[in-house]
């Protein structure tokens, strides 16, 4: 993990070749390239494509078992069924771990994720240490690499007393954003879920961020209500749905009703793109204003086997089910991926521009649209001006100029 002065010889989003100098954490400037022009320890880039790392916008770093023997599936389906499952058998795995959440950061990484909004769980259990692991485990990168912390009830809220307590504790200790669950179908009170939440929300100055699998009418039906609060205290811009996949299930105009009060509020969505269900519409959001982020979910925990970090993959994987295949389709959603992702995290800009953090990534591609169609390895990660990935077989140097 060292600290470079830039990286030489790059196209940025497939335009002609440039030098990237970066200023410590910042790029710097951004200038036609010429052989040498850059001083001091540089990466060269060969020509490849460069795009900014990609925001990983949904996580759960706090809870894979990757590093571990092969877990088996197990237990009941269903997501009530999967946290009793995973009750159940977290302890013997040493979740939450500063080790196991090290090893899922590493994926992420090396999949060219530098900035990251991740769920922690909080529960009666673990109380607020797999958020203490979580900071520990980015705190190793001093500062190559970035977290959101969503506190996350994944065990519910009002049917466990005391976590809401633990919801409010973990909000005053800093974490940026509150979490919610399916407040109708796991605590059978949406209403006293949601005035919770956002009350935490409104006392701390922190986001909302709610799990929201509830089908159809069931899932609409939440979606007003959070609309309703968002409106009534203000915090429409710091509140986002993770899944939401009710929205892609309404008739046209009932969806379009919701998405045009979300996006005069500024609430948003994440997804993580399951191929069984009907995606986001990309142009009905983008219409309303609603901004959306892709995320990887969990990556090889006790709910699913499958997820390697890539998040890259996640946005093809919603492109191919959504049928997206012309450039400007493509390219947003590469856009939507890295560049515009960046509030999602924290961020103002997060893009190859001067005064951006010095996060992107070089891939063997033609341009954005090649990037996300093959989604390659990527060759080189950069974060905050440190090389935190490059590929052996790449062999890409530094040179000092």
């Amino acid at each position: 993990m060292r600290r470079i002065a830039g990286v030489a010889n790059v196209r940025p989003w497939g335009e002609p070749a440039v030098d990237i100098a970066f200023d410590g954490d910042r790029i710097g400037a951004v200038t036609p390239h010429a052989a040498g022009a850059l001083r001091g320890d540089v990466l060269d880039g060969r020509g490849l494509l460069a795009l900014p790392t990609v925001v990983n916008a949904h996580a759960h770093v706090d809870k894979s078992w990757l590093g571990l023997p092969w877990q088996s599936y197990g237990g009941d389906g269903g997501t009530d069924g999967r946290i009793r499952h995973e009750r159940a058998r977290r302890d013997e795995l040493g979740i939450p771990s500063v080790e196991r959440t090290a090893a899922v950061l590493d994926a992420h990484v090396r999949h060219g994720s530098t900035a990251i909004r991740t769920h922690v769980d909080v529960d009666l259990g673990v109380r607020l240490g797999g958020i203490e692991a979580v900071r520990e485990a980015v705190a190793a990168y001093d500062g190559a690499i970035e977290a959101t912390i969503v506190a996350f009830p994944q065990d519910g809220v009002l049917r466990r007393p005391g976590v809401l307590e633990l919801l409010d504790a973990a909000a005053a200790a800093g974490a940026d954003h509150v979490g919610g669950l399916d407040p109708a179908s796991i605590d059978r009170d949406p209403v006293g879920q949601l005035d919770g939440i956002f009350a935490i929300a409104e006392r701390h100055g922190v986001g909302v961020d709610i799990h929201l699998h509830d089908a159809a009418e069931l899932g609409a039906f939440q979606l007003e209500l959070i609309v309703e609060r968002a409106e009534r205290l203000g915090l429409g811009r710091r509140v986002n749905i993770a899944h939401g996949f009710a929205i892609a299930q309404l008739p046209e105009a009932r969806r379009r009703d919701l998405l045009q009060a979300m996006g005069e509020l500024g609430i948003t969505f994440t997804t993580v793109a399951p191929l069984r269900l009907p995606q986001l519409p990309l142009a009905e959001l983008d219409a309303a204003g609603v901004a959306f982020a892709f995320g990887t979910d969990g990556i090889r925990d006790l709910w699913s086997p499958y997820g390697d970090g890539d998040t890259l993959a996640i946005a093809r994987q919603f492109a191919r089910a959504s049928s997206l295949v012309r450039d400007e389709e493509l390219h947003r959603v590469v856009e939507i991926a890295t560049c515009d992702a960046a509030s999602f995290v924290g961020r103002a800009t997060h893009d190859l521009v001067p005064g951006a953090r010095a996060d992107l990534m070089l891939l063997d591609a033609e341009h954005a649209m090649d990037a996300l169609v093959r989604t390659p390895a990527r060759l080189a990660v950069v974060g905050g001006g440190r090389l935190l990935h490059e590929t052996s077989t790449t062999d890409l140097g530094g040179h000092h100029g």
